[in-house]
């Protein structure tokens, strides 16, 4: 399969950083969308430029060590490459190209030996604990290596005791350096849409304590894991959703697992239970047979979460309320992949065309039935803002659609689901409550063709200066800013806008640099506006370049010597 933009874009922006910066890279990519791909890319391109690399992909569950090994021998099949887990029976320690289980190598790092980039996959996993042993492994590493690279690759850059990945004093990494959400990929047709309805279940967690950053658990399971309530889940999840062709069911502990799935099964559902001591091989076993329809359903205690890619599951019942934005988003993802007709081939048409392909086949939605809450607890997946250590708990503002009962984020002016506009003015008609909250936030984008546009220093007293970009449209103008001063996400966007509006390498540091250097960008033919919520201002959202096929530069402003010796890119 050809490479998509967005994965091309991802690589772009991870050798793009290695130019400018002496750093850790993180790439937050939503589940479904290719990261094996992405991460195979990366590797066969350093190996190809750089020959003498050693490189090293370490995940946490077998699955995806061995696909993301098979991704990367499809595209460099003859390439020094090697596994490294007790799962497979593999210890290739010393193959130049190594693809690891963590459990299997955390206490291996003498073995395997110098290390010059190291790539974690679902990197929202590792902790920031001096004694967890991603941290123990990495430490080890460094030792060997003190200038190894690390990459980080994610649907989720956040985690519940720490906020984000590229945060705090002790962050692994230093950027964001792209980001392909949820939503993106739903509208560019490569994601399958989230659907959420309003239910009549709702577990009451009031009077659950926390502990630890999370619900305590004794607390919740006395809470939920009653017979009358996993009855009437199963009843309500049967009698509105019992069409659906295969589910995953989300709970909180072992024993509240079998529990439910007691309950499914005495209703007459073909449905198993998948825990963290299920065997390796029976749980291979037990996904087959949901992959093949022998099961109708898989009741899991999270296990499921991240490393599983059943493509047909077109049903979410989570039963598991949690403050971790990570594990709610990885969870709903479980729903987002893709089934296209038969020989239809999504990489000849466009987005449209593979939107209407979605819907026109056996899975044109996912339904997220969120009877736990989370989703008045974190608000919809694709607008995810996580909360800092220490700071409030406040819900999502929401909204359901009076014609057909979708959840819809508060600002949005039309429904996801059926079409039908808000009034903009209109408050919420429901008080946010579980069964009343967006799983995935539409506002449609209006286009504007650009007249002109101009580029001015701006600053804030106290702030960091940034470029105000200011787009001129029939007799209004649109402003936006950007920020190549900043870090983060605000340094990525700027550098993304900068690279393709085809601006020559190293970026812009200053905005004085910015200024002086604008004669290198296309102009922007056509931006993208959104209404602020409850504000008569707009917002500029995107953007279309006048050519979207800008040329690489000719000269890419580095010294002469730089460009002749052939360095590693970091």
């Amino acid at each position: 399969m050809p490479i998509r933009y967005y994965q091309r874009e991802a690589v772009d922006s991870i050798f793009d950083y290695w130019k400018e910066a002496d750093g850790n890279p993180l790439v937050d990519m939503a589940t479904g969308v290719g990261k094996s791909i992405t991460l195979g890319t990366l590797f066969e391109e350093l190996i190809r430029d750089y020959p003498d690399l050693r490189l090293l992909n370490v995940v946490h569950v077998i699955e995806l060590v061995l696909g993301n090994y098979a991704e990367f021998l499809g595209l460099c099949p003859f390439a020094p490459a090697g596994v490294a887990a007790a799962g497979a029976n593999r210890r290739d320690y010393k193959a130049q190209v190594l693809f690891g289980q963590i459990q299997s190598i955390y206490n291996k790092a003498a073995e395997i030996g110098h290390v010059d980039v190291l790539a974690i996959d679902e990197v929202h996993l590792v902790p920031n604990k001096e004694n967890a042993i991603y941290r123990q492994f990495i430490d080890a590493l460094r030792t060997i290596n003190p200038d190894l690279k690390i990459v980080g690759l994610s649907a989720t850059v956040y985690r519940l005791d720490s906020g984000r990945l590229d945060e705090g004093d002790d962050k692994l990494f230093d950027r964001v350096v792209y980001t392909y959400s949820i939503r993106q990929g739903v509208d560019d047709g490569y994601l399958t849409p989230l659907s959420s309805k309003p239910l009549s279940t709702n577990y009451d967690v009031a009077g659950v304590s926390k502990s630890m950053g999370d619900y305590k658990f004794s607390d919740y399971r006395e809470a939920v894991d009653t017979d009358d309530l996993n009855k009437r889940v199963v009843q309500e999840v049967l009698d509105v959703e019992g069409t659906r062709r295969k589910s995953l069911i989300f709970t909180r502990g072992v024993e509240h697992a079998k529990r439910m799935r007691d309950a499914f099964q005495l209703a007459g559902r073909a449905v198993e239970v998948v825990h963290g001591g299920t065997p390796a091989g029976e749980r291979r076993k037990l996904i087959e047979a949901l992959k093949s329809g022998e099961l109708w359903g898989l009741v899991n205690d999270n296990v499921l979460s991240t490393g599983t890619n059943i493509v047909g599951v077109d049903l979410i019942v989570d039963c598991y309320r949690t403050m971790s934005a990570a594990r709610y988003v990885q969870r709903a993802g479980r729903g987002t992949r893709v089934v296209y007709p038969p020989g239809f081939d999504p990489e000849s048409v466009d987005a449209e065309a593979r939107r209407a392909a979605i819907a026109g086949h056996i899975k044109p939605n996912c339904r997220y039935m969120d009877f736990a809450g989370n989703i008045k607890e974190h608000g919809p997946v694709d607008m995810i803002q996580p909360r800092k250590p220490g700071k409030g708990q406040g819900e999502a503002p929401i909204k359901v659609c009076p014609s057909c009962f979708e959840i819809n984020h508060a600002s949005v002016r039309r429904c996801s689901c059926c079409g039908h506009e808000f009034d903009i003015e209109e408050k919420p008609r429901f008080e946010a409550r579980s069964d009343t909250a967006p799983i995935l936030s539409v506002t449609s984008a209006e286009w504007l063709p650009v007249r002109s546009r101009k580029f001015r220093y701006h600053e804030k007293l106290g702030g960091l200066p940034s470029v105000r970009v200011e787009f001129a449209s029939g007799l209004t103008t649109y402003k936006t800013w950007l920020c190549p001063q900043h870090t983060g996400f605000a340094k990525s966007k700027a550098d993304r806008w900068w690279r393709q509006h085809g601006g020559q390498t190293p970026f812009p540091s200053s905005v004085d640099e910015w200024l002086s250097r604008e004669s290198e960008l296309v102009a922007t033919a056509e931006f993208a506006i959104k209404p602020k919520p409850r504000s008569k201002y707009f917002d500029v959202t995107d953007f279309r370049p006048a050519n979207d096929n800008v040329p690489s530069a000719s000269n890419d402003n580095r010294p002469a010597a730089e460009i002749l010796e052939d360095s590693i890119p970091f």
